[in-house]
């Protein structure tokens, strides 16, 4: 079937079964392999991609359930070759070490900040509350998200 969606700002239509899931379609059939696969299950949100603005475990989402809609993968955060500041805060505050799950974090931060620019503590580690990071223990996750928050100004608009 013809799956056709908006991807990092860019109307795509692609062949696909239409079984295959987004997280697949995404990598397989568009390339773009920052979003990454995981447990399968939707446990660890590694495979966290915003559609229509809102975080979602893509290993959950067929395909042809996210024609028409918006899609944001990590390959999509910065915007003329200027970083986000979510990405920047992640490393500046040293907010990844392998990296497996930090495209979903910075995802999901963004989508935090763009519905609440300033957020807490809690408010930071309840957003990120569904996706594991076997690295960090959080705190630099946290601090990361505060970091995008002070610096927001200076993300270029779009």
């Amino acid at each position: 079937m013809q799956i056709a969606m908006t991807v990092n700002g860019e109307q795509v239509t692609r062949d696909a079964e239409p079984r295959v899931l987004l997280v697949h379609f995404i990598r397989e059939v568009l390339g773009l392999t920052g979003t990454h696969t995981g447990c399968d299950t939707s446990n660890c949100g590694v495979c966290v991609v915003l559609m229509d603005g809102k975080p979602v475990k893509s290993c959950t989402v067929l395909a042809a359930m996210a024609a028409g809609h918006d899609v944001r993968t990590v390959e999509g955060l910065a915007k003329n070759g200027t970083l986000d500041p979510v990405q920047q805060g992640f490393m500046e505050e040293h907010g990844l070490q392998c990296g497996f799950c930090t495209p979903g974090m910075m995802l999901t931060a963004r989508a935090l900040l763009d519905s609440n620019p300033h957020p807490d503590d809690h408010q930071i580690r309840e957003a990120i509350s569904g996706q594991i990071c076997r690295c960090t223990g959080y705190a630099t996750i946290v601090r990361s998200v505060h970091w995008a928050a002070n610096h927001a100004a200076e993300e270029v608009p779009g």
